[in-house]
């Protein structure tokens, strides 16, 4: 059940390239955190595009036109990750960044993205009023 933020700078994501980016990002995460392919996993894993007025890097803010750099932060619940599971999000998050990009060899770079994985500690989910536990979003997954 991930919880995927995307950052980019404003304007520099079209509507194609956007749907290519969030049609992929969070089913790849899904696939590396081991989740079901299903309906109620779907629909507990979001994905929020935030486009930022101001990106600074160094000091420097970033000249119109130049190439995007990206944040992506993915929320998963605590204990549900190991150290396999993390270099694969950041592995299959940063081949979705550079599938949708004119220039993918960049990507090999530290320079064009940032993968954050946030893992939740057990007790700080909620949903429906109520503190969503790794259990309780277990069963709801498998039960479809």
């Amino acid at each position: 059940m991930p919880f995927v933020e995307l950052f980019v700078p404003k304007g520099s994501l079209d509507q194609e390239h956007r749907e290519k980016i969030g049609g992929r990002l969070v089913s790849e995460v899904m696939i590396a955190e081991g989740a079901p392919d299903n309906e109620a996993a779907r629909s507990i894993s979001w994905l929020l595009v935030n486009e930022i007025d101001a990106w600074f890097v160094g000091g420097r803010q970033l000249p119109a036109g130049e190439k995007p750099k990206y944040v992506v932060r993915v929320g998963v619940p605590a204990g549900s990750m190991t150290d396999d599971k993390r270099h694969d999000i950041v592995r299959r998050v940063t081949r979705v960044l550079a599938d949708a990009d004119s220039d993918p060899g960049r990507f090999a770079q530290p320079t064009a993205a940032w993968v954050h994985i946030n893992e939740i500690p057990e007790g700080n989910w909620g949903a429906g009023g109520e503190i969503v536990r790794i259990e309780d979003i277990a069963a709801f997954v498998l039960s479809g």
